[in-house]
């Protein structure tokens, strides 16, 4: 039996993830690794623990939505074309993919530069052991592909609230709906 609504767990982590998301990439200094290599403790600047500590609340909500996904009762099934039903799973896949690897990346980009892990709360994390000077840790440049990431993750997110657009004013078929923390009124 399929509900015209995802479940309040599902919806209330999909926004937080969203604006966590969100969030982090509008904090996302510029520069970071310059900054890092010309003595700036990550400490003094709020940007970059806010940057590092919703990156790590992006991938704490990340594990908790597959998990509650395995496990919740259901999810409402929307009729469309076969088309549009295998590019939403494309998109989504990828965007878990990115909520995973974005994190990750970061991670092994502290690491493999010797750059600590700052957090709110002053609580700091300033050595990866394993990864500085591993071959994972040179395997490439860690912050360059993070930085990639991030921004394929902002555009294929703005793609995604598009395509909830279209299909509430466009074919007005209860997808977004479905998803919003609020009952819309008929």
């Amino acid at each position: 039996m399929s509900t015209p609504r995802y479940d309040p767990i599902s919806r209330s982590l999909h926004w937080l993830t969203a604006l966590a998301a969100t969030a982090a990439f509008l904090l996302g200094p510029e520069g970071f690794g310059r900054l890092m290599h010309e003595g700036t403790d990550p400490a003094t600047r709020w940007d970059i623990v806010w940057h590092e500590s919703l990156g790590l609340l992006v991938l704490g909500l990340t594990l908790l939505r597959l998990l509650w996904v395995a496990l919740r009762p259901g999810k409402p099934h929307f009729d469309m074309p076969l088309w549009m039903r295998l590019l939403s799973r494309a998109v989504h896949g990828l965007l878990w993919l990115l909520l995973l690897a974005l994190p990750l990346t970061a991670l092994l980009a502290l690491g493999s530069e010797g750059h600590p892990l700052t957090l709110l709360g002053g609580v700091r994390l300033n050595q990866f052991p394993g990864i500085a000077g591993s071959a994972l840790g040179e395997l490439t440049d860690w912050g360059e592909l993070h930085g990639s990431l991030g921004d394929a993750l902002i555009a294929l997110a703005g793609a995604h609230a598009l395509a909830a657009l279209y299909h509430h004013f466009g074919r007005r078929d209860g997808v977004l709906a479905a998803m919003l923390p609020w009952r819309l009124r008929r």
